[in-house]
């Protein structure tokens, strides 16, 4: 019962407070430590097979250290209750990030309301992991929509679900595995072998959390009295139509509700890489009214996941 109530009132927080930042954020230590052991351990020098082994070693001690100073720190502070369930709640409160992924985006649309197209660039940029500096306006809007929906998953479903079913504990540690992917899980020259571990646990984390998605992003699109017969359309049709299993998942569903053509060809790190395009091509998109609305599916379907969540584990708790 205890967990149950870390996690509402974390989403609770995180819907009020969004990731100021300046406060204290485990991800923030757990991005240094990986940044660190990057630079320590993939050197240009090293052979493929020894990359991929420190990577594996990347991970076991990102992922790991991560789990045990969180559960020492959770059994520390278990001698008092409040202090416990504050501390839980707490860290339960970092590892999700619905508001302020709402909060980028709609720094974004702001941007792009006043025809600050540089502004903008610079400020997607910060949230994908893709070239930023020549996309058009609508290139803009289309990245933020696809992070924002792809993000539905991997910032808030997926911890809600590891939160919910291990507390703190595997919270902090499913938020490890997937800051180790987004930051070494690439396939390019630099990452390809360093980050190969990293990338694949990210693919079996996310397998789960990603289909759960997609299955509340269409009630949510049916609550919202959007095209939900074209979001089963194509998020059948184009959910797996990304290198990653996982994240066409929710980008399917999306741009089928909204008429979108998502996905297609994109810059990293200078190179272009090929990407199947996911929806259909529709009419021109409307920044302001379709960014808003994927930030009110990220709403809508996030709120599903957690009743949805906490309501299954009360039933099997007082089973």
């Amino acid at each position: 019962m205890n967990i149950l109530i870390m996690v509402a009132l974390a989403f609770i927080l995180d819907l009020l407070l969004g990731d100021p930042h300046s406060w204290p954020h485990p991800v923030k230590i757990i991005g240094r430590l990986i940044a660190w052991l990057t630079k320590k351990f993939n050197r240009s020098s090293y052979s493929a097979r020894k990359k991929k082994w420190l990577g594996a070693l990347t991970w076991l001690i990102t992922v790991g250290g991560s789990g045990l100073v969180t559960y020492i720190v959770m059994r520390l502070v278990a001698v008092n209750y409040y202090l416990y369930m504050v501390i839980g709640t707490y860290i339960s409160y970092t590892c999700i990030s619905a508001r302020q992924l709402a909060i980028e985006a709609e720094k974004i649309m702001k941007s792009l309301q006043q025809n600050n197209l540089k502004k903008a660039r610079h400020q997607v940029g910060m949230i994908v992991g893709r070239d930023t500096d020549k996309l058009s306006a609508e290139e803009v809007t289309k990245a933020t929509i696809e992070t924002v929906a792809e993000n539905t998953s991997d910032g808030v479903i997926a911890p809600l679900l590891f939160l919910v079913v291990g507390g703190p504990v595997l919270g902090i540690m499913y938020k490890a595995i997937n800051t180790l992917d987004s930051m070494i899980g690439y396939r390019n020259e630099r990452y390809k072998a360093f980050g190969e571990v990293s990338a694949k646990i990210d693919d079996i984390a996310n397998y789960l959390p990603a289909r759960i998605t997609w299955l509340l992003l269409i009630i949510s699109s049916w609550l919202l009295h959007d095209d939900t017969r074209e979001a089963i359309a194509v998020g059948e049709r184009d959910c797996e139509k990304h290198l990653s299993p996982n994240s066409a998942f929710s980008e399917a569903v999306v741009a089928g509700a909204l008429h979108l053509q998502l996905g297609g060809p994109h810059y990293y790190f200078g190179e272009l890489v090929k990407k199947p395009y996911i929806g259909n091509d529709h009419f021109v998109i409307a920044a302001n009214w379709h960014l808003k609305r994927t930030i009110t599916m990220l709403y809508l379907s996030s709120f599903l996941g957690l009743i949805s969540f906490e309501l299954i584990r009360f039933l099997i708790i007082w089973e």
